[in-house]
């Protein structure tokens, strides 16, 4: 069903058709100019007030009364008026329209100058031409022109309202396909982000388990920090525990002469708060002005590195425009800062592995040298056991005491036997070789 809006003094005829209700003949106002119009009806159905905004560029202050005050106000819309071509371009530009209804035969610049104005502009308005009977001619090259539509004038209230509601009609559907593209486009790159963002934490935790060279970690570390903020610069401090001081360990995109206090003490003024509290600090704008960094950054997002729940250091990205970080900035960051800790805490462990072995085989090595040097002792030992051994039958063929060749006998199977117990003891059968 069409509903169809008309005057007391409209025919019923003029709207015909079975399925096209009249459902209200109604003057504009009742006893006492209460208002009632298409603004009353549009209360009685329940339908929405309009919202967009149209421009009424006509001659006649008939025509601009009948559009705006009698027609288009009461139903919702925003109407701004103009009498010449020349004040209709700069209500364009000011007012903003959704719609402009301009008449063809406005004195001095023509409709049809008008809209040739206004493609000029750069201003992309559908326009609804009005013109006398017989000036088809003029709505001809109108059209051609860039109108949308043709009304014949003198104007009728319905029929001028249902041709300004078809043109509304394409205006909407026009600005809800641009928002959907909008949308579309905005969640087609939140999708790409986080791709990214997940595909920059697992190569992050792959680099972490794999690398052993810190200064190589920390260098894609830095990368990584920047490809999931978005951010422009980044460093890393690390706390010398002799010297209680930050040392910058690792940047990129820093201005050169603060990269080139790489491995040296440097503190950016912030990060020695967040060492303290332990906690993730985004600051931007005025409230970055007092500290340090604010020569180079307008924005900055410092995370901790924790070993055992204390800071041990910061990683810290910042941009050159006072753009703030956002919460995914701030978890993927922290994320981040969770993989320097792993390799921070796995460096340590390793190097006090690598220490323990080192102090092992130090022990190794003096084992195997003092087993050398009984190896040694022993050797000696034997030699002179077996030096007495050869000399025991020379002493018994010489010997003429009984009880002297009887003591020498006993000394021979004596020496006999610690000769048989050196050589059956087992360090001196398998002598360790120390590893390198």
């Amino acid at each position: 069903m069409r509903i169809l809006i008309g005057r007391r003094n409209e025919s019923q005829a003029n709207y015909g058709g079975s399925n096209e209700t009249l459902i209200a003949v109604l003057p504009y106002y009742r006893a006492g100019n209460e208002p009632c119009g298409y603004g009353a009806i549009i209360s009685k159905v329940g339908l929405s007030p309009a919202t967009e905004r149209v421009l009424i560029v006509d001659e006649d202050p008939d025509v601009l009364d009948l559009l705006s005050r009698q027609v288009l106000e009461p139903l919702g819309y925003e109407v701004a008026t103009a009498n010449e071509a020349g004040t209709a371009i700069q209500q364009a530009v000011s007012f903003s329209p959704d719609l402009i209804v301009a008449s063809l035969m406005l004195p001095g610049l023509s409709g049809k100058d008008l809209l040739v104005a206004l493609r000029s502009q750069g201003l992309d308005v559908p326009v609804l031409v009005t013109a006398d009977e017989g000036r088809e001619a003029d709505a001809i090259q109108a059209f051609r022109l860039g109108a949308k539509d043709y009304m014949v004038k003198p104007l009728r209230e319905a029929e001028a309202l249902a041709a300004i509601e078809r043109a509304l009609k394409e205006v909407r559907l026009s600005h809800e396909t641009k928002q959907l593209a909008a949308e579309l486009a905005d969640s087609h790159r939140q999708l790409e982000q986080r791709v990214r963002e997940l595909t920059t934490i697992y190569g992050i935790g792959k680099v972490v388990t794999s690398t052993t060279n810190q200064r190589e970690l920390f260098d894609k570390l830095m990368l990584s920090a920047l490809n999931v903020t978005n951010a422009d610069m980044g460093w890393v401090l690390l706390l010398d525990e002799d010297s209680g001081h930050l040392f910058l360990r690792a940047q990129r995109g820093m201005p050169k002469a603060l990269a080139n206090k790489i491995h040296q003490a440097w503190d950016d003024g912030v990060s020695s708060l967040v060492m303290l509290s332990a906690e993730t600090l985004s600051i931007h704008g005025e409230g970055l002005q007092q500290f340090k960094l604010a020569r180079f950054a307008k924005a900055a997002l410092i995370v901790p590195i924790k070993a055992r729940d204390e800071a041990i250091g910061v990683l810290t990205v910042a941009r050159e425009e006072a753009k703030p970080f956002t919460e995914p900035n701030q978890r993927m960051l922290e994320a981040v800062g969770d993989y320097a800790s792993i390799s921070l805490i796995n460096a340590r462990l390793f190097q006090a592995l690598t220490g323990r072995a080192d102090e092992l085989q130090e022990v190794v090595n003096e084992t195997f040298t003092g087993l050398k040097d009984q190896e040694a002792w022993v050797e000696r030992v034997r030699a002179e056991l077996k030096d007495l051994k050869e000399q025991v039958p020379d002493l018994l063929e010489n010997s003429e005491d009984s009880s002297q060749r009887k003591r020498l006998q006993v000394l021979s199977g004596d020496l006999e036997t610690m000769l048989r117990e050196l050589d059956e003891m087992p360090h001196l059968q398998a002598t360790p070789t120390p590893t390198a």
